[in-house]
This record gives C-alpha cells, sequence and structure tokens, in this order.
C-alpha cells in the first residue's frame, strides 16, 4: 500500500528535492504552499513520470489559522514533513512585531497546530513519522538572525518533546539541521559572502538540497526504525 506524506513548504528550495526524492520512492504526496504556484506546477510535471497521486494545497502558515486549511484537506496520512521557512536577518533591535509574528507562525505555531490536528490519523495507523526541516542556527544560534535562531531552536525542542509523547503510539519524530544549502534562500547573499561562508566550512562548500532530500528518505524509512528525537545535523562538517 502506498503511504501518503504532507510537505510544507513544498515549493522551496529543499521541499521541491525532498518530493522530487519521496516520489521516486513510491510515495503519493500532499504538496503545500502559499506563494510561488508556479513553482508548483512545474513540480508537479517533474512528479508526473513517477505516477503517484500528488495534491497541491494552497495556505499562508503565516497566519494564526492558516494550518486549518491544510489539515481540512488531509485524507489518509502516514507522514508529515514540516520544510516550511521563511527568513529575516538584521539586527534584533530592527526586528517590527509583525516580522516576529509571521516568523514565528510559520516555523512554531503553524507546524504545532497542524501536527496537533493530524496527530489522530497516525495514532489510529499506531504508526507514522514526522520530520522537521530545522537549521544550524537553531543549535548554535546565528547573530543578525536572532529570531529565526530562535525559532528553530523552538523546532528542536517540539521535536525533542513530541519523540517522548507519541513514541508509544508508535510515531517516530525527527528533525534535519542543514547548514547553508544551495537553495534560493541564498540569494541574498553576493557571491563573495556565499564565497566566505564555503570557506568557513569543512568540506569547503554549499550543501545541495538533494542531499537533505535524501537524509529526509532515510528518516522515514524502515531504515532508522530506532531513531526518534534526534536531530540529523547536515552541515558539512561546519557545527558538530
Amino acid at each position: 500500500m502506498h503511504k501518503y506524506v504532507l510537505i510544507t513548504g513544498a515549493s522551496g528550495g529543499i521541499g521541491q528535492a525532498v518530493a522530487y526524492q519521496l516520489a521516486e520512492k513510491g510515495y503519493h504526496l500532499y504538496l503545500h504552499y502559499n506563494q510561488n504556484e508556479e513553482s508548483i506546477k512545474e513540480l508537479l510535471n517533474k512528479l508526473s513520470p513517477f505516477k503517484g497521486e500528488y495534491i497541491p494545497i494552497h495556505a499562508d502558515l503565516a497566519v494564526p489559522e492558516g494550518y486549518l486549511k491544510v489539515s481540512s484537506q488531509i485524507y489518509s496520512l502516514d507522514a508529515i514533513v514540516h520544510c516550511g521557512g521563511m527568513g529575516q536577518y538584521g539586527l534584533l533591535m530592527d526586528l517590527k512585531l509583525d516580522e516576529a509574528m509571521a516568523l514565528m507562525n510559520v516555523h512554531v505555531l503553524s507546524p504545532l497546530m497542524l501536527t496537533k490536528e493530524l496527530l489522530p490519523k497516525l495514532i489510529s495507523k499506531k504508526s507514522g513519522n514526522i520530520v522537521v526541516i530545522t537549521s544550524i542556527w537553531g543549535q548554535t544560534g546565528a547573530a543578525c538572525e536572532v529570531a529565526y535562531s530562535a525559532a528553530k531552536g523552538a523546532q528542536i525542542s517540539f521535536v525533542k518533546a513530541l519523540s517522548k509523547e507519541v513514541a508509544l503510539n508508535g510515531i517516530r519524530v525527527n528533525a534535519i539541521a542543514p547548514g547553508a544549502i544551495d537553495t534560493p534562500m541564498m540569494a541574498g547573499f553576493s557571491e563573495e559572502e556565499t564565497e566566505r561562508i564555503a570557506f568557513e566550512i569543512p568540506m569547503g562548500r554549499l550543501g545541495q538540497a538533494e542531499e537533505i532530500a535524501k537524509g529526509t528518505a532515510f528518516l522515514l524509512s524502515d531504515d532508522s526504525s530506532y531513531m526518534t528525537g534526534q536531530v540529523l545535523a547536515i552541515n558539512g562538517g561546519w557545527y558538530t
């Protein structure tokens, strides 16, 4: 029987790579997106050769009740990949309240509440997986990304806590903490800044979205059957 996976933020660089990797492995997918409808259309075309069921879901997770628009369209479900995100750069003293609220909704409140709404579907099957794509900055923090680091740190605590709560229900909850990944989220950095970042990474390069996708597929598979509450760091040795 094919398994159904919800991917939030499926229009982003990592989200698209995760979707392709899972479709290739035979999963059916719910593909959440917000603003980038063109990317979802392109993704659906790329996935069509795999002959699965791929269902786009539009919702804004930056607003308080956006998660309900997603949960109301989910039927059969075996796993959730929380991949939605947004960046926020600048000094903390310049942070505006509406920016902070949107950031926390996307990264913390919406994943938490969406998971709460969908957990009964996993519990009823006595099996399931939840993977949260967090960040290296949730582990160590970054200057000029204080609010983003706080949100990503909260995701890691969410994973560790929920994993204990649902382990006896047969549900595993893990996270991936990417380092600097070559996706459109890096577009705000100049070529010189990107080269400087790559120089700081022991492996000497940025990561690829496909490498995060492979880690996600591993956490969803039986190959990681005794892993829960863990943070898989895929960062080229940048933070150990």
